[in-house]
C-alpha cells in the first residue's frame, strides 16, 4: 500500500474555480508548460523530491483544458516525480492525442524505453538548472541524454535562473537538439529590460536554435498585480520583458499555464485571467495566433492541422 506523504508546509493548492477568460483563446490553442501531480496513491511521488505537492490529476488538468478553451496540452514532467514518468505518460496517453508529453530521463535510459517514450507521446527532455528544486546536474550526464534523444527529433527544455546564463549558454549551445527555455529564462523584471543581462538572453536565443515560453509571469513579477479579483492588466512588471521577446521572436514563441503552479509562494492565480493576460504580452492577432496556435503545432505536431 503506497504511503501518503502530507504536503510541504505552507503549500499552495491551485485555484480551485477559474473564472471564464473575457479574452476569447483562437481555436487550436496549445497550452505548452503543465504538469500533473500524482494522484499520490496511485502514482507515487520521488523520494528524492524537493516537495510534496497536493494533487492534480490530468482529469483536473483536462477539465481546465477544456473550462479555459484550449485544444491541446504539453505535459511537463514534475520534479517531484523525478524520473519516473509514469502519471505523465498516462495523462498523455489518456487525452486521446490531445497532448504530448516532456519527459525526465537518467543517462542510463536505453533505446527502447526512449522508443516507448516517443510512441506514448513524448518528445522532448526536460533538463533542470534551478538549484532549489534539483542537486547539482552533472553537464557530462546531459550531453549523454542529449546524443541519445537527438535521433529521434526531441527537443530539450532548459529551466535556468537569468543570473546563471553566462556559465551555461556555451553548454546550451553545444547540445545537438533545438532547445526551449521555460519561463524566459527567468528574468529580474527589478533591471531594465533593455539592460545588459536581458540583452544577453536575446543574443542567445538569436543565435542558437531556441523557443522561448512566454510564460509563469505570476512566478517572475516583484511589485503584480496579481491575476486574482478579475485583474485584467495584471504583472505589469513582466509585461515589457514578454512583448520584447514575442516582438523579436514571433515565430518561436511559445504559451502555458504552468497549471497546478508548482511552489508558488506568495499566491495562486485565477487561471482564467491569465489567460486574459496573453493580449497583454501578444498584442495583435496575428501575434497571438503564432503564440498560441502555429508556434505550438509547429513543434509538437507538425504536419497536423490544429
Amino acid at each position: 500500500m503506497t504511503t501518503v506523504s502530507a504536503k510541504t508546509p505552507g503549500w499552495l493548492d491551485w485555484y480551485p474555480s477559474p473564472s471564464k477568460p473575457a479574452f476569447r483563446l483562437p481555436p487550436g490553442t496549445v497550452d505548452v508548460h503543465c504538469h500533473v501531480f500524482g494522484p499520490q496513491a496511485r502514482f507515487p511521488f520521488a523520494p528524492e523530491r524537493k516537495y510534496t505537492p497536493c494533487d492534480a490529476s490530468r482529469d483536473q488538468l483536462f477539465a481546465l483544458r477544456d473550462h479555459l478553451g484550449v485544444a491541446r496540452n504539453v505535459i511537463v514532467q514534475a520534479t517531484c516525480h523525478g524520473a519516473d514518468n509514469s502519471a505523465m505518460v498516462d495523462a498523455v496517453r489518456a487525452s486521446g492525442g490531445r497532448a504530448r508529453g516532456v519527459a525526465t530521463v537518467r543517462p542510463d535510459i536505453g533505446e527502447r524505453e526512449l522508443r516507448e517514450l516517443d510512441a506514448a507521446g513524448v518528445r522532448g527532455v526536460r533538463f533542470n538548472f534551478v538549484r532549489r528544486l534539483v542537486d547539482a546536474s552533472p553537464k557530462e550526464d546531459l550531453s549523454t541524454i542529449a546524443e541519445k534523444i537527438a535521433p529521434l527529433g526531441w527537443h530539450i527544455v532548459l529551466y535556468f535562473e537569468s543570473a546563471d546564463l553566462p556559465e551555461l549558454e556555451g553548454f546550451f549551445g553545444s547540445l545537438p537538439a533545438p532547445l526551449v527555455i521555460d519561463h524566459m529564462g527567468r528574468p529580474d523584471v527589478t533591471k531594465p529590460v533593455e539592460g545588459p543581462e536581458f540583452a544577453r538572453f536575446l543574443r542567445f536565443v538569436e543565435g542558437n536554435d531556441v523557443w522561448v515560453k512566454v510564460t509563469c509571469p505570476e512566478r517572475l513579477t516583484v511589485s503584480g498585480p496579481p491575476a486574482l479579483d478579475g485583474e485584467r492588466h495584471a504583472y505589469t512588471d513582466v509585461v515589457p520583458f514578454a512583448r520584447r521577446v514575442v516582438t523579436e521572436f514571433p515565430d518561436r514563441v511559445l504559451w502555458g499555464t504552468d497549471w497546478p503552479h508548482p511552489n508558488l509562494k506568495s499566491h495562486m492565480p485565477d487561471d482564467g485571467l491569465l489567460v486574459d493576460h496573453v493580449p497583454q504580452v501578444a498584442v495583435t492577432a496575428e501575434q497571438q495566433h503564432k503564440l498560441l496556435v502555429d508556434n505550438p503545432m509547429r513543434l509538437y505536431w507538425p504536419g497536423e492541422a490544429a
